[in-house]
């Protein structure tokens, strides 16, 4: 990236998770090593040296390795997995209440079966920590406080009240059995840590910060009241709340509206907090279109088939094909489609999907609202979605403000860029950065949202798998 906020080379390599058995999916630690050298070097061929390096990551995923070899002593536990969901609820009677999302447990499961008697020398990382690790040889040990504080393992409820140090809760570690050598260096989301000896020229890695908090500085959210919406697989919002922990309470693990506290990012020594809430099918309902019910023959395709009707008429879709997140929080929900009367095709059909993801954004947007106390005048968003105009303009219906759709799809990456540079003196502030955020396009509402219709329609989908519906995390 330029310093006018330009792309020079951009170069992308999927990876697929290894799902052994229903509930667990894992992660190649090592292969995944490797696809970060080569696609880094492979940029770096292309768009000459670089002054900084960033690293955004997939949180939560946890990965265990040897210290002196560099190598996993197993598999990494993806952020999906849910092998220790047994243990999140035995946990609640402890007055502890972590979920299997976060790497507290899976890090507990990674050494009971790996390092029982706690005798050998391993090394604890989330995947930012592990990039950093191999871009720098094995010289640096770190995470950033985003990423810390979605780990499970920190004082949360002395953050949260405003008091305590950003460090690992000695606590949590003894009750894992956790060595402290095993655990990262919290440094900030944006300094210099290493050198990526790795990389051609040795440049700094120099910013660090999980995923939905780069696309937030990606998409230029630095001030207290704004906030984006990430729709990938599952779709994120996060806002902006400024330098004070969200007004949850100490003791809350989220507010009464559903949403989650997070530390956004850490620079120059302050912190900076927001709000996250979340959906659990977003895109994943477009693929669900095209591998079960072959009404598509791929997500884009989505656009075209849903502007063969200007309206759904009375055809509702609520995707909850694995439950329901902010702000209901029920994981017995279930998807629903309702409305359907002579007349209803596959236009209607697939326009109702879209709506339904769509008023799902506009769920976490209030539910973001309510637990912050700000009102956000437009929303910005990003991810695979937002390149569907029908999709987009669903949006800003059940939102009722305007959209400002990024002109980069994955706006983490602009993130993880924007910490670098501000590391290194590209840019000198976080307003600087943000004026480089521009959107792509600018979607004004064009009709109404019709909530209560919707919001009906939710209600009809909930607790649908009663026993999964009692679950909390």
């Amino acid at each position: 990236m330029r310093a006018d906020g330009s792309i020079t080379a951009r170069r992308q390599q999927p990876f697929t998770p290894l799902r052994p058995f229903p509930g667990l999916v894992e992660v190649d630690a090592a292969a995944l090593a490797k696809e970060i050298i080569d696609v880094a070097c492979s940029c770096l061929a292309e768009a000459g040296p670089v002054e900084g390096v960033g690293v955004t990551n997939q949180r939560g995923t946890t990965v265990l390795w040897d210290a002196s070899t560099g190598e996993p002593v197993g598999p990494a536990l993806s952020w999906q997995d849910l092998r220790t969901a047994g243990t999140c609820l035995a946990l609640q009677g402890e007055g502890l209440r972590l979920s299997p999302s976060e790497s507290a447990t899976k890090l507990a499961w990674l050494l009971d079966t790996y390092d029982a008697g706690r005798n050998r020398d391993l090394r604890f990382g989330t995947l930012d920590t592990w990039a950093t690790w191999v871009l720098s040889e094995g010289q640096a040990h770190v995470t950033d406080p985003g990423n810390a504080g979605v780990s499970g393992l920190l004082p949360t409820e002395e953050l949260l009240a405003g008091r305590g140090d950003l460090a690992w809760d000695p606590a949590r570690l003894e009750r894992f059995r956790v060595p402290e050598n095993a655990m990262p260096k919290i440094v900030a989301s944006s300094e210099p840590v290493a050198v990526a000896s790795a990389l051609p020229g040795r440049p700094p890695i120099s910013g660090i910060a999980g995923d939905q908090q780069a696309s937030l500085i990606g998409q230029g959210c630095v001030h207290p009241g704004e906030a984006k919406a990430t729709f990938g697989t599952g779709a994120f919002l996060d806002m902006n709340v400024g330098g004070s922990p969200p007004p949850f309470g100490a003791s809350a693990k989220s507010g009464e509206h559903g949403c989650l506290p997070v530390i956004a990012w850490g620079r120059g020594g302050h912190l900076t907090w927001g709000v996250e809430a979340l959906m659990l099918t977003a895109g994943s309902a477009l693929a669900w279109l095209v591998d079960d019910l072959a009404l598509i023959s791929d997500p884009a395709e989505s656009a075209q088939v849903a502007a063969g009707c200007d309206d759904t008429g009375e055809v509702w879709f609520v995707p909850a094909l694995i439950g329901l997140g902010t702000p209901e929080w029920d994981l017995g929900a279930r998807s629903l489609l309702i409305g359907m009367s002579p007349g209803t095709g596959r236009p209607e059909v697939v326009r109702a999907v879209l709506r339904g993801v769509a008023h799902r954004g506009a769920d976490l947007l209030e539910a973001a609202e309510a637990d912050s106390g700000t009102r956000v005048a437009r929303l910005r968003a990003d991810g695979g979605m937002t390149a569907n105009e029908v999709f987009v303009q669903e949006l800003a219906d059940a939102c009722q403000r305007p959209v400002e759709i990024s002109a980069e799809l994955e706006a983490t990456s602009l993130g993880a860029a924007f910490l670098a540079g501000l590391s290194v003196g590209t840019w000198s502030n976080e307003d600087e950065v943000a004026g480089l955020a521009a959107p792509r396009l600018v979607v004004e509402p064009s009709g109404a949202g019709r909530r209560e219709r919707w919001k009906e329609a939710v209600a009809r989908s909930l607790r649908w798998l009663p026993e999964l519906s009692e679950l909390r995390f």
